[in-house]
């Protein structure tokens, strides 16, 4: 039974000492050398710092340094937040304020800004100061329920959320993903998630855990679907994790008629809704490839249902979230808390298993308000994670994502799922992108959208699709979407610059 997610690296060190782990934009490593630096790294901090089971916050640009940094953390004993140094300084305050770290991982100009700000110059090191020895470590005091990392997520509030994951979690995820997936050493994953994003996790640990060579792709890549692609092709990325605005934005422009990227195995997206009109996109120029459509919020350890997409769908259908994960479990309930397991009826997505988070770091009010005991079990503590996710099952018994509870409306006397107008929409000829919303002001539906299509077309399509009720009145035709740091569609943007 593994204790920590180091084993991973350590089995492919005896496995691959010299195969190509990370390639990044400016270098690459071998498992071997990413041992033995993180081991560096990871002996100075206990030399210099003595300390186990704390906060390291890691303030350097993606990268092969940014991994190396994590390992090391690992190594030391402790656990890691990343963050993006591009990031304004007071979204990084906000992190350090809750996370208060105890060591500042980085290097030259970046150890120049935090001084700046504040850091005790004592906190900080500077990981290209440490020379690069050849020795074990002894990590053989880590168990299971240690920390491996504190995500930081907004949430709704804007005030940020440390999702504390245990490296047990961690293990049954990556565990469940080589078996379904089939991941070994002669894969190529290419990697978009932001390392602050827990759909980083499947990458990093996937590498790991298997040998097989993470390619991190440049990220301004992202913003040019031919040159994305190339790269794919270049390096014969076989297997991909990317949020489904990327997927979307390669269907729009056509882009896999012009570049075969036929290396492509393994398709996976998760992060936020897949449509099923770009994803047929995808199929009638890939057939061969795998499709999963993969669900979960960072408080479970990145995915908890998963679709293996197996049949044909139209573009107006909803892609199922499917069923769960190895070692998880989902419970739908209703309102008051009783098992929904009839088709068509909607229902909270709830979590349990050792896939749940320990809690938001340093903030027991909202870990109590979310992980919560099971309602079904009243014979001993057990823990649930109520997503605030809705969700129903279909005749297949597969889950359907409808839409987060709070952007469930009450109008004109009926109970809306915004997400059900957008699913209708995107099946609509000449639409690329949507996103619904609520006015709550003057009480009307609104509808951002992009697309060859006028306002009046749109509407006409709607109205033979839902309800009257659930017919959009105000339509915005935008040129672009605005995207958070995680690559999703930054909904309170759009609510700000139109709706306030």
């Amino acid at each position: 039974m593994m204790n920590s997610v180091l084993e991973y690296l350590e089995n492919s060190v005896g496995l691959y000492p010299d195969k190509i782990a990370i390639v990044d934009r400016d270098k690459s490593i071998t498992f071997s050398e990413l041992k033995k630096r993180a081991i560096s790294i990871a002996k100075y901090i206990q030399l210099e710092f003595n300390c186990k089971k704390k906060p390291i916050f890691i303030y350097i640009p993606k990268g092969i340094d940014s991994i190396v940094c994590f390992m090391a953390t690992l190594y030391s004993g402790n656990f890691y937040t990343p963050t993006d140094v591009d990031f304004p300084w007071k979204k990084v305050e906000g992190i350090i304020d809750q996370l208060k770290p105890s060591i500042y991982l980085t290097y030259g100009k970046y150890k120049d800004i935090l001084i700046k700000n504040g850091i005790q110059a004592g906190q900080i090191v500077d990981i290209n100061n440490i020379e690069t020895s050849d020795s074990e470590f002894d990590y053989s005091d880590i168990i299971d329920t240690d920390l491996a990392y504190v995500l930081f997520t907004s949430g709704s509030t804007g005030i940020p959320k440390g999702v504390a994951i245990m490296q047990r979690s961690i293990i049954d995820y990556i565990d469940w993903a080589i078996n379904c997936f089939s991941i070994d050493a002669s894969n190529v994953l290419g990697n978009q998630a932001p390392f602050y994003f827990d759909n980083s996790t499947l990458d990093i640990y996937l590498m790991l855990a298997t040998g097989a060579t993470l390619h991190i792709i440049p990220k301004m890549h992202f913003a040019y679907p031919a040159k994305l692609m190339n790269y794919v092709k270049e390096y014969n990325i076989d297997t991909i994790f990317w949020v489904p605005s990327v997927i979307i934005n390669i269907a729009n422009y056509k882009i896999l008629e012009s570049i075969d990227c036929s290396c492509l195995k393994n398709i996976l997206f998760a992060g936020e809704v897949m449509p099923n009109k770009q994803l047929n996109y995808w199929r009638d120029n890939l057939h061969d490839a795998l499709y999963a459509n993969l669900y979960g919020p960072t408080e479970i350890t990145v995915d908890c249902t998963y679709y293996i997409v197996n049949r044909k769908f139209e573009d107006d259908d909803p892609l199922p979230i499917g069923k769960p994960c190895y070692n998880s479990d989902v419970l739908v309930l209703d309102e008051n808390d009783q098992l929904i397991i009839e088709h068509n009826v909607t229902g909270e997505l709830c979590v349990r298993g050792t896939c749940l988070a320990a809690g938001y770091w340093n903030n027991a009010g909202k870990t109590d308000e979310v992980f919560v005991q099971n309602p079904l079990n009243t014979c001993y503590p057990e823990k649930i994670y109520r997503t605030g996710d809705l969700v129903y099952y279909n005749e297949y018994d597969e889950m359907v994502f409808v839409g987060r509870k709070d952007l469930q409306i009450k109008h004109m006397g009926y109970r809306i799922e915004l997400g059900e107008i957008e699913t209708a929409t995107v099946g609509c000829e000449g639409i690329t992108n949507v996103c619904a919303a609520y006015n709550k002001k003057i009480k009307q539906i609104v509808l951002f959208y992009q697309g060859d299509i006028s306002d009046i077309q749109l509407r006409d399509y709607l109205i033979n699709m839902l309800p009257k009720y659930m017919v959009p009145t105000i339509y915005y035709k935008l040129k672009s979407f605005p995207y958070n740091d995680n690559g999703k569609i930054d909904r309170k943007k759009l609510e700000n610059d139109y709706l306030i």
